[in-house]
């Protein structure tokens, strides 16, 4: 037997847990009420911020509470070409315009997604990393399915009535320029978490990796 390798410490967490301390919140698109079911709801874009470790912006954005006197910020994933002061509208009725939230049934053929559910009402789980987008290629509304092509352009069948983002999420171009020197790498992976830098399993000993040796 051989020692524990890398993989299997992992599993463990430890010092392998991700660096959440300055992190914003998880982002995720609004909890689904009557107002997104049977119309719509406006929010207003209050600021685009950073998130450490996340390669896409942020959108905190403000709703009016449907039933109590109160405001409500939710945080979005930002989508290309959102700014601060933008209007922004989720729900069954809402125009096909970037920035906007609607089940994936009312969208047509060919539209651009992002932040997409995969179940109905899990608040976006589906292609939410920077510059990624879906594209709608399919209604089967006697079933009630939507055939979407992911950024991997493998396609997926969805319920009708999950939610999507219109646009391409923001910060895309990020990995087009190198990181040059170890410096930037160092600082990248300081804000996600321990998994650089990174030994080969070949440069290991047989004690130590199943390459080793």
């Amino acid at each position: 037997m051989g020692r524990v390798i890398r993989s299997q410490r992992k599993g463990a967490g430890s010092i392998f847990t991700a660096r959440t301390h300055r992190r914003k919140g998880a982002a995720k698109l609004r909890a689904i009420d009557y107002s997104e079911r049977e119309g719509y709801i406006r929010g207003l874009v209050k600021e685009i911020i950073h998130d450490p470790g996340r390669g896409a912006p942020l959108a905190k954005v403000q709703f009016r509470d449907p039933y109590r006197f109160k405001t409500r910020t939710e945080l979005f994933i930002a989508t290309e070409g959102m700014y601060t002061g933008q209007f922004v509208y989720c729900g069954k009725t809402a125009k096909l315009t970037i920035g906007n939230t609607l089940p994936i049934s009312e969208l047509p053929e060919g539209t651009v997604i992002s932040n997409i559910e995969e179940k109905p009402g899990d608040r976006g789980s589906l292609v939410r990393a920077s510059g990624n987008y879906a594209t709608v290629i399919g209604q089967n509304p006697d079933e009630g399915v939507t055939r979407i092509r992911l950024p991997s352009g493998s396609k997926k069948l969805l319920k009708s009535n999950c939610r999507a983002t219109v646009g391409m999420v923001a910060g895309g171009g990020r990995i087009d320029k190198p990181l040059l020197k170890a410096g930037r790498a160092f600082y990248k992976h300081r804000a996600k978490r321990n998994s650089w830098p990174r030994t080969r399993g070949v440069a290991m000993n047989p004690v130590d990796h199943v390459h080793g040796g």
